[in-house]
């Protein structure tokens, strides 16, 4: 199956990414869904569930973390917490979470469907999370699924979730425990379905959410309380064919505000009928002067607009990705790498500054082949050629060695691909770049 997904997912990509314009979705080595996007010590770390890649129906057992710091290269941490973090939940069910920052600690709010919802811990938003209570934070009933927390001004803490109703409680600030009773929100818009994404903005309260099933958009309604009533205010996306499902994450972020959810983009590339096989993608909003909030079209494949250039002269991690074509994401000994690599296969790094120019280019890497060929191309997979790295054999697709070539000088911003050429899917691993 794997073999299989690989091959389609290329065709895809094919499709997409040759006119050199595609950023959505913004994740493709891996199916991830229900983004859940954070803000802290000016990164955006953005958690998500994860489709499997034999997926039909909903098989869920981990959530993962990507960072970026410009919107249009996202890192991959791998697996930062599972179902076996919770020892009550069962294998399936890793449906989606949301993470905040408070008193130096972090908090994973994660639904087990059927279970409830519990809550992890961690001193640090890449984890390790614990279960600090060894059962759910909230298990009240069928409907206790996609949790969204905010933390008010006032240091009053408040936990939403529910489908199809829409519930609530005030947290407690130790964050694993609340005071009072369960709320159901009389005022829940008549086209709400699930996944509530809550947050202020200024001195008006917005409540973001999946609209009606099937398929699902993403409507949002605004109060001037933090526990309502709340008034239908409109639609941030109308519903669309191509995304049975939807689930709204939003932040402000060095000006902007941006807009997550996900499409079927890649899925509909294996299979083209409905599969659980989601792809996170990315928008910017735009307020009107009422607080309101304008109405974007579907997910465009051109997504957003990086706000700020890649350092190339310091060590960058391979699965830093703004696109990629066939290839997936592991984690080993040494952290994540890039694996997965066929010929033909690529990464792109978007809006690399060579400020400094460049005379050399290093790569750690690991391979079993006696030789494979990564082409650093300029703009496109076809572009400028800045250079070639001969990777020769490291004895072990498991140990690595730094490996390096000589670079044509090349000076401004520029689009970066790393395009595989002699090799095949498991003779060669990328770790890590850097430009000297």
């Amino acid at each position: 199956m794997k073999a299989k997904v690989t091959i389609l997912m290329m065709l895809l990509f094919a499709s997409l990414v040759f006119v050199g314009k595609a950023q959505n979705p913004i994740i493709q080595t891996k199916f991830t869904a229900d983004p859940a996007p954070l803000v802290h010590n000016d990164t955006v770390f953005l958690y998500t569930s994860h489709d499997e890649d034999d997926a039909k129906g909903f098989k869920m057992f981990n959530w993962l973390l990507y960072t970026s710091t410009d919107m249009v290269n996202w890192t991959d941490h791998g697996t930062v917490a599972s179902t076996k973090s919770f020892s009550w939940s069962p294998q399936n069910g890793a449906w989606a979470p949301q993470c905040i920052a408070r008193n130096g600690k972090f908090y994973l709010y994660c639904p087990i469907h059927v279970k409830g919802i519990g809550v992890l811990v961690s001193d640090s938003p890449y984890g390790p999370f614990t279960d600090p209570l060894g059962k759910p934070l909230i298990q009240n009933s069928i409907d206790d699924i996609d949790p969204t927390v905010y933390i008010d001004g006032d240091g009053q803490a408040y936990l939403y979730w529910g489908n199809p109703n829409l519930y609530y409680v005030k947290l407690n600030e130790d964050m694993i425990s609340y005071s009072g009773g369960i709320v159901k929100s009389p005022t829940k818009p008549a086209n709400y379905q699930e996944g509530p994404w809550f947050y202020k903005r200024q001195d008006k309260y917005y409540m973001g959410y999946a609209s009606t099933c099937c398929p699902e958009g993403i409507g949002y309604s605004m109060s001037s309380s933090p526990t309502g009533p709340w008034n239908y205010t409109g639609m941030l996306m109308d519903s669309d064919k191509r995304s049975n499902g939807n689930h709204p994450g939003i932040i402000d972020y060095k000006g902007s505000t941006y807009l997550f959810g996900f499409n079927y983009a890649l899925s509909k590339a294996l299979s083209p009928t409905h599969t659980e096989r989601r792809s996170v993608c990315l928008a910017k909003l735009t307020y009107n002067s009422d607080g309101t909030i304008q109405k974007l079209p579907f997910w465009s494949e051109a997504g957003v607009d990086g706000i700020a250039v890649l350092n190339p002269y310091k060590r960058t991690e391979a699965e830093t990705i703004a696109w990629s074509q066939g290839l997936k994401t592991s984690k080993g000994a040494n952290g994540m790498y890039v694996t997965a690599i066929d010929a033909g296969d690529y990464i792109k790094v978007k809006g690399v500054s060579f400020e400094k120019g460049a005379k050399e280019f290093m790569a750690s890497v690991a391979s079993t082949a006696p030789s494979s060929l990564v082409e650093l191309h300029l703009d496109s997979p076809t572009g400028a050629l800045l250079g070639s790295l001969k990777v020769k054999s490291t004895g072990s697709i498991d140990n690595w060695v730094v490996q390096s070539c000589k670079v044509r000088r090349q000076s401004g911003v520029h689009d970066v691909y790393f395009v595989f050429k002699e090799t095949s899917n498991n003779t060669l691993r990328f770790d890590w770049w850097q430009f000297n």
